[in-house]
């Protein structure tokens, strides 16, 4: 009975590293998106702030 106690939590222990590990990988790949949408989010501001200023000297 403690044996098969000891491999259940042993399979449950795996899992739960399975998933972090998944979950980290997750996050650094979520972590660079962001990052490339927020340079691209301030690109697109900068442009449209350039052609507002465009537009006022008109």
């Amino acid at each position: 009975m403690d044996n098969e106690l000891i491999t259940a939590l042993e399979g449950r222990i795996e899992a739960l590293l399975a998933s972090y590990a998944s979950l980290k990988n997750d996050n650094l790949r979520l972590s660079e998106e962001n990052a490339k949408l927020r340079s691209d989010r301030d690109a697109v501001r900068s442009r449209v702030d350039g052609l507002l200023k465009k537009l006022e000297n008109l």
